[in-house]
């Protein structure tokens, strides 16, 4: 073994040191077998003969690839990525949601959602499109949030053209016939069912929080389409909004996977000179209002003692969440907040993987840890470019309500306490960790390039983002929790409700130095 060891110790060092002449890649000789055949035999010191000679990617501690942003003529915005690979994510994002329908019936944003990738002036029907894209091993989604709307098509980069030529058809000029606006009618009036049966109530209590915080304005708006509107909203209101806010300058072509120029050359192609289906591409009437944070209460009673959809028996609770106005992600007061949400953390007594998104959390070792009877308590941090919500989701069983909250309202006022340095280290690592994580995925990254283009007109890259949170402090946490504990809280409730404690004695908890409830006293029990 130890001849086999040297052996290949010379080899790799040469044969210098034992006198011999070091190896000559010249004519490879053969090796014959029995057979008569033969191979070359050629040291793997060696390059191959006829064999490309290999290029090796180099490593300079330098992203060569930074985000390319070029302005067009009329507005639109195109932002690209480099991203080694066959395939690409393409797509168009729009500054348009359910924050902008204060003048119009609530419900449009989710309106135009179900309405995606279907006829438009090229193709017949949504199946049309379906098999253009499988031409390009492509697959299609839109998506749309209070402050965004989003199409996107991942596909092979050769057919780069026909994606932007298809997104620019079914952006500017759908059809918008009344069998398939029928069509969404019936897939809304399902989704609100199912949000309304659902054993998970998360969906519906950001619905309510949001409702709660920022009363009747911007963010506050509904996002599901409201039943009463689902027959109002027709052909005419649709292009009605469309012509605000489907304007090129509140555009961005987003693409990861593709040569920038290509992706211009294509905007310019598809997306310059085009008049749109309703005719105008000028906005006349645009809402720039701005997140008035109001806080209160939005209660839901309900029972929840039937909500199981299979046949063991699921446990009756009460569902609450606080919420308190944070920032907007335009601050730089963003990257503390989204750590000291990392740092709460928590989750659910079940969920995959063990108990909680994070066995170190604030609210898995004071909350669940603590407190058997809590089937969960989770930290979430919602920001948008004028305003932000920071929120506690709690559940447990009805007759634990009161002091479920007050264990709520204690972490809150123990954000602005110590901040122990091992537990904020071990934040900033797994907010790093998530950041670069979810960005190995391509339609992530695109995701990430559009919001941010959108919203900037740059992107921070990711190195960057996470220099920022390495800096963030002790005394960082401890200034933005204060300040944020200040404001009027946000509540949502959801299941029986007997018990809840007042709006008030919420607010009074959020305002002492321990966070707990007023004492009530009952005469009659």
């Amino acid at each position: 073994m130890a001849a086999v060891v040297l052996a290949a110790t010379r080899l790799l060092r040469g044969s210098r040191s034992s006198g011999r002449r070091p190896l000559r890649c010249g004519a490879p000789a053969y090796r014959r077998f029995s057979s008569g055949g033969a191979y070359p035999n050629i040291p793997l010191s060696c390059p191959l003969p006829g064999v490309p000679k290999p290029v090796f990617a180099t490593v300079d501690g330098q992203e060569k690839f930074e985000t390319k942003v070029t302005t067009l003529e009329n507005g639109l915005r195109v932002a690209s990525q480099n991203k080694f690979g066959q395939f690409c994510t393409v797509g168009i994002l729009i500054n348009s949601g359910s924050r902008y329908e204060a003048k119009y019936l609530s419900g449009i944003a989710h309106f135009l959602e179900k309405l995606a990738f279907s006829s438009t002036s090229q193709f017949d029907s949504k199946d049309e499109i379906l098999l253009t894209l499988e031409k390009h091993g492509g697959i299609c989604d839109c998506q749309t949030s209070r402050d965004t709307t989003m199409y996107a098509v991942s596909a092979d980069s050769k057919g780069l053209d026909t994606v932007v030529g298809l997104l620019a058809d079914v952006v500017l000029h759908p059809k918008l016939t009344d069998e398939e606006i029928e069509m969404a009618r019936m897939a809304i009036q399902f989704e609100l069912e199912d949000l309304n049966m659902r054993p998970d109530p998360e969906p519906l209590l950001t619905e309510m929080i949001h409702e709660a915080a920022y009363r009747e304005n911007t963010v506050g708006l509904h996002r599901f389409c409201p039943t009463e509107n689902i027959v109002k909203i027709d052909r005419e209101m649709l292009h009605s909004y469309l012509r605000n806010y489907y304007t090129p300058e509140r555009m961005v072509l987003a693409g990861v996977g593709v040569e920038h120029d290509d992706l211009v050359e294509c905007a310019r192609k598809h997306l310059v000179g085009t008049r749109p289906a309703w005719g105008s591409q000028t906005a006349v009437d645009v809402d720039r209002s701005v997140a008035q944070y109001t806080g209160g209460v939005v209660k839901l009673e309900r029972d929840m003692s039937n909500v199981s959809l299979g046949p063991a028996p699921f446990p009756e609770l009460t569902h609450i969440m606080i919420g308190l106005e944070s920032c907007s992600f335009l601050e730089g007061d963003f990257i503390p907040f989204a750590v000291l949400n990392m740092m709460m953390g928590g989750g659910g007594s079940f969920s995959a993987g063990g108990p909680g998104k994070g066995m170190f959390t604030r609210l898995y070792l004071n909350v669940l840890n603590r407190h058997h009877w809590m089937y969960n308590a989770t930290a979430y941090h919602h920001s948008y470019e004028d305003t932000g919500l920071l929120c506690i989701h709690a559940s447990a069983d009805p007759r634990q309500v009161r002091e479920m909250v007050e264990i709520i309202t204690k972490e809150f006022i123990s954000m602005a306490g110590t901040v122990d340095v091992v537990e904020l280290e071990r934040a900033k690592t797994q907010l790093m960790s998530m950041l670069m994580m979810n960005l190995e995925s391509r339609p992530v990254i695109f995701e990430d390039v559009g919001r941010q283009v959108l919203a900037t007109h740059s992107r921070k890259l990711p190195h960057e983002l996470c220099a920022l949170i390495r800096d963030v402090k002790p005394a960082d946490v401890r200034r933005v929790s204060s300040k944020m504990l200040r404001g009027k809280p946000a509540v949502a409730a959801l299941g029986d409700l007997a018990d809840l404690p007042s709006y008030e004695h919420i607010q009074t908890a959020l305002s002492s130095r321990d966070g707990r409830l007023p004492r009530t006293y009952r005469l009659f029990r």
